[in-house]
């Protein structure tokens, strides 16, 4: 089988000839301005100390060398001003041309086309307030917070629309959901404001047997029914310092696709045999009955010995028995 069919049959919990880092060959899409980019498209690629506003309002800092910027200003700190704020419109040709230019030299026979919805909800919502200022108006304004949140999935269907014109075969989305500890929110939070919301957006790519990447940092544990029940098919990054790896494959397996789990502290740290052990334990705890793929929990610049020790050790251990 080819890269592609071997992607399929690890999503499926089906036969596989090997473990890979990731759903591949992929040919990325995606619209303007899905990076927090300005209008003249710079964004996180900038020097420390650059300050730019985003598509959204949102405004950002560069901050650390190979880090992305933080969000340093809030368009919709005060939602009693939502009237008076400039949605970005989905169709608007400036940020969806180059969805269907991106498109060039797609071979749907050994790739798979992967749009994006970076920020789908919450924290795109604590982009525009910011995080203490939505957390207080779920609780304190919670009609506005839902039609803020309206308003957010409006756009990224909006999106999605251009992406299936283009026939897209899955869609990266993400939302951090979790502390080290714990969820962000209650579940009655969730099931109340975010659920809806995500169900809107995921249903209609689900129509279309579209296959839904999300992506949650940190303590996810308590979500994973949700998850599972919005028709997630694979989940990444499964933290290893913040859940219970073993149990969460029990919860997930046969039912979805796991994608991380290799601690990036000890991507960091080392030593390189540490790094092929925990693979091997990896595959052997998450993989040996399909639905994984092994890769590092966080992204960010790595010990270039350390990454090589990762990339062999898959290569040595990630091919499945017959």
């Amino acid at each position: 089988m080819n890269k592609k069919q071997n992607t399929m049959e690890i999503i499926k919990f089906g036969h596989p000839e090997r473990i890979t880092g990731g759903m591949e060959p992929a040919h990325w899409i995606c619209y303007f301005g899905m990076n927090h980019e300005n209008a003249e498209g710079k964004g996180h690629e900038q020097q420390v100390g650059a300050v730019w506003t985003d598509i959204w309002g949102t405004v950002w800092q560069k901050e650390h060398e190979g880090v992305m910027g933080f969000p340093r200003g809030n368009p919709l700190d005060d939602l009693s001003n939502m009237d008076k704020y400039h949605w970005p419109d989905p169709n608007d040709e400036r940020l969806i041309k180059q969805i269907y230019t991106m498109t060039e030299g797609y071979d749907k026979k050994t790739h798979f086309l992967v749009g994006g919805h970076r920020d789908t909800l919450w924290e795109k919502s604590y982009m525009l307030c910011g995080m203490e200022n939505i957390m207080c108006y779920l609780y304190t304004e919670p009609e506005a917070a839902k039609e803020l949140l309206h308003n957010i999935m409006d756009f990224q269907i909006g999106i999605a629309k251009h992406y299936l014109a283009v026939g897209v075969e899955a869609v990266n989305c993400g939302d951090d959901l979790g502390t080290q500890i714990a969820p962000l929110m209650s579940p009655e939070i969730m099931e109340e404001f975010f659920v809806p919301e995500y169900r809107r957006l995921f249903d209609m790519y689900k129509q279309h047997n579209v296959i839904i990447n999300f992506h949650s940092c940190g303590h996810i544990m308590p979500l994973l029914e949700t998850f599972i029940d919005l028709g997630i098919d694979i989940l990444n990054p499964i933290q290893a310092s913040a859940n219970n790896l073993a149990e969460l494959r029990r919860i997930t397996q046969g039912r979805m696709a796991l994608q991380g789990g290799l601690s990036s502290g000890l991507l960091v740290s080392g030593p390189p045999e540490s790094i092929r052990a925990e693979v091997k334990r990896l595959i052997s705890l998450l993989g040996k009955e399909g639905g994984y793929f092994c890769g590092p929990d966080q992204g960010m610049p790595w010990p270039q010995e350390h990454y090589e020790a990762y990339e062999k050790a898959l290569e040595e251990f990630g091919i499945v028995d017959s």
